[in-house]
């Protein structure tokens, strides 16, 4: 076992609809959009990550923009494949090998995945050279990188909203005890901003456009204590055909996003209904713990704490909590043995 030992490198994948994380040697090597630039006449694939985000809405018809993953598990095999392929290729330390290494790696699916869902992604896996494949749910990854000790028997809350799927799970003794996993959550909430773009001011707006007024002034609530400033958005209008722009408060953008958080605080309300008693008494003293992108959506906090009644935590560097949490279960794989899936 020693010389395969000292051929292997090991590696923490987050695979996320929205953002791809890798960690290596515990540091995060790779942070890149998951989204592939494929060349449609000869199949080759022609930018991956920042590169290929840069051309998403401004292609022509012989390049198209992929997002491979869909609401968190693998919609498109071989872009998926050869996109993971290449940010594997990109990390610094592995360019530096004369040949491939072979790789142990954790990568983190969604709790409600199916078990099809699951082996296209260890399949995806297995061909980038990973000879030993662990899968870890999302909120476990979470809550091991926000820092609590899952293995005790105490109740802890998580709320991970990620690009495409907002996971809710009730952890104790390394396990999920209840949880629920709805497909609203970062992607929805750009797609809403269109949609009230396009009735409310007869504006045309792209995704990247729509995504950065989600992060520049995107909010929960209509009464913010430090609003952010007033955003001017340009697109295209849908009665003359010409640019224009228009000026847009997080007001706005909170009403535009209401009914689609009202369906995360219920998704939240229902988890906590099926918390065992016990559990839910420690959830009292606890808290709820917020991590992935859409957690740092302004407000959402207070809004989350107002309707529950509880505590509610963001985590520190909430994108990079999930692949933190993988990163260390790689590195603790005797400690976390019970809650990989091999």
């Amino acid at each position: 076992m020693g010389f395969f030992d000292f051929m292997t490198e090991e590696i923490a994948i987050d695979l996320g609809t929205a953002n791809t994380l890798i960690i290596h040697m515990d540091k995060v090597v790779v942070d890149s959009p998951s989204i592939v630039a494929r060349d449609r006449i000869s199949g080759k694939i022609i930018a991956v990550g920042r590169e290929a985000s840069m051309m998403q809405g401004k292609t022509h018809e012989n390049i198209k923009t992929i997002r491979p993953l869909k609401d968190g598990v693998i919609a498109d095999f071989d872009a998926s494949e050869k996109m993971i392929n290449m940010f594997i290729k990109n990390i610094p330390a592995l360019k530096k090998k004369w040949f491939p290494p072979a790789l142990r790696m954790v990568i983190c699916i969604p709790s409600g995945i199916t078990e099809v869902e699951m082996r296209a992604v260890r399949e995806s896996a297995e061909r980038v050279n990973g000879k030993e494949v662990y899968l870890i749910h999302e909120p476990m990854a979470a809550a091991i990188g926000i820092g609590l000790d899952i293995m005790q028997p105490k109740g802890n809350m998580i709320v991970d909203i990620g690009g495409g799927t907002t996971e809710i799970a009730v952890i104790a003794l390394g396990g999920i005890v209840c949880d629920k996993s709805v497909k609203i959550a970062g992607d929805v909430f750009t797609n809403d901003i269109i949609y009230y773009m396009r009735t409310q001011h007869n504006l045309y707006v792209g995704e990247s456009t729509a995504e950065a007024i989600k992060i520049e002034i995107g909010s929960a609530i209509e009464d913010l204590k430090s609003p952010p400033e007033d955003k001017q958005i340009q697109g295209r209008d849908l009665l003359t055909g010409k640019p224009k722009q228009v000026s847009i408060s997080y007001r706005e953008i909170a009403k535009a996003l209401d009914k689609s958080i009202l369906r995360v605080e219920d998704a939240v309300m229902e988890t906590l209904s099926q918390t065992p008693p016990e559990l839910a008494a420690d959830i009292y003293n606890t808290g709820i713990y917020l991590a992935g992108g859409g957690s740092m959506l302004r407000g959402l906090d207070r809004r989350l704490s107002q309707k529950t009644d509880l505590p509610v935590y963001i985590a520190e560097d909430p994108l990079r909590a999930v692949v933190r949490g993988t990163g260390i279960a790689l590195k603790n794989l005797e400690r976390y043995k019970s809650i990989l899936i091999k």
